[in-house]
């Protein structure tokens, strides 16, 4: 065998051995794709990989969540759409005379109340946050209460998603306050502590051009920070 067709062999053969990432399910493809979601959510699509993070985070149809303080309603669209008629989503606001933001659709249910008095009318099989762990640690400087609501809100078996803006591993202890960032290793641990077994961490919204040292509002990183995605479970 000449050299040439060996490097093509062991071209092929490492072609075999890695692994094939499933692509996300057809009712999550159905649901980024939905015509009716805003121009300005389409927008930031490519930026916020919405179809391969709700992959990551195993939100399905039939799926009741419960996603915390869910802004604009980028991500309620989505879900509402991913989890169908026989799903829900219930929307948490953090403030209680500010409500979730208006319902996208039936199965979408806004529950108004304060941060540290988190719960839903069901157990729900995901608890979702995007964005805004960093507040939540503004809110309450001791997150253990915090997470073990979360904790109580979910089914066993049941998933808790984060998503934020990620802060240096060297960052002060008030980086949450500073630049709307949060450390992962330290969300980790405590999210830990209130009972959760850590299942995965993604890299697709990680962008190593983000030195984190910048507020995540200033114009030149707003929408491109490095940011993780982190998943836990309530064991059964």
């Amino acid at each position: 065998m000449n050299k040439y067709a060996g490097s093509a062999l062991a071209a092929l053969l490492l072609l075999a051995a890695a692994p094939v990432l499933a692509a996300p399910s057809a009712a999550i493809m159905a649901a980024v794709a939905d015509p009716s979601r805003p121009d300005n959510d389409k927008a930031v699509d490519a930026l916020r990989k919405p179809a391969e993070t709700v992959d990551f985070a195993g939100v399905k149809p039939g799926d009741k969540v419960a996603e915390l303080a869910p802004g604009a309603g980028y991500y309620t669209r989505i879900l509402a759409k991913v989890v169908g008629d026989s799903g829900k989503v219930y929307t948490y606001a953090g403030r209680p005379t500010v409500p979730a933001n208006p319902p996208v659709a039936p199965n979408v249910v806004p529950v108004a109340g304060t941060n540290a008095d988190f719960a839903v009318p069901e157990p729900v099989d995901v608890v979702w946050t995007s964005r805004n762990y960093h507040d939540f640690q503004n809110a309450m400087p001791d997150m253990s209460g915090y997470n073990k609501k979360v904790f109580a809100a979910l089914k066993p078996g049941g998933t808790y998603f984060i998503l934020d803006h990620a802060a240096g591993a060297d960052a002060a202890d008030d980086v949450h306050s500073a630049l709307h960032r949060s450390k992962e290793a330290v969300v980790r641990r405590e999210v830990e502590a209130a009972g959760f077994r850590f299942v995965a961490s993604s890299d697709i919204l990680r962008n190593p051009a983000d030195d984190k040292t910048k507020r995540v509002q200033e114009q030149d990183v707003r929408g491109k920070t490095d940011q993780y995605l982190l998943k836990f479970v309530k064991p059964r």
